[in-house]
């Protein structure tokens, strides 16, 4: 009995939190298929998250080749400059490519070689699968996963990739 003399109305809270958890991994089990588990369906998108040295040469080639490799879209996300006041920032370091295991899109990371960098991004990748793929030059890195992506079969592309790049 309630206080104020009636019958106590039925919660509707737990059903409502099951329907949302429900529909939650239900949107997630849709993202996922995108970056590993199936394969990247034609015309889909996908991403490499590029470091700051690399991001020019890197968007200029994606634009060389329309965006795409073959029938899948392909989106440069440029990173920020890890390097402050000509000092690595080990902070942007991991924050970089922790921005790239958040999104299920992402397929790849190219990186410049830097030994220094490279313990605290490679860890991170790893775990989240992705691969990497370190040059000098950010067109060359770019032509590269192009073709890798071109060239990969079905299956899931990031460990396609990664085996292409003897990471698995």
């Amino acid at each position: 009995m309630s206080v104020l003399g009636g019958g106590t109305r039925p919660s509707f809270v737990l059903p409502k939190a099951a329907a949302f958890l429900a529909a939650l991994v239900a949107f997630g089990v849709l993202v996922a298929g995108c970056g590993s588990g199936e394969g990247v369906a034609n015309g889909a998108t996908v991403a490499a998250y590029v470091e700051a040295p690399l991001c020019v040469g890197a968007k200029e080639e994606l634009g060389r080749a329309n965006g795409a490799a073959g029938d899948i879209r392909v989106r440069a996300i440029c990173l920020p400059s890890s390097q402050k006041a000509r000092k690595l920032d080990l902070a942007t370091v991991g924050a970089n490519a922790r921005s790239a295991t958040e999104n299920s899109s992402a397929v790849a990371y190219l990186e410049a070689p830097d030994q220094r960098r490279e313990p605290f991004t490679h860890s991170i990748l790893e775990a989240a699968q992705i691969p990497w793929l370190a040059n000098n030059s950010g067109a060359r890195a770019m032509a590269h996963l192009l073709k890798l992506i071109e060239t990969a079969g079905s299956g899931s592309l990031r460990q396609q990739l990664r085996e292409a790049l003897n990471q698995a």
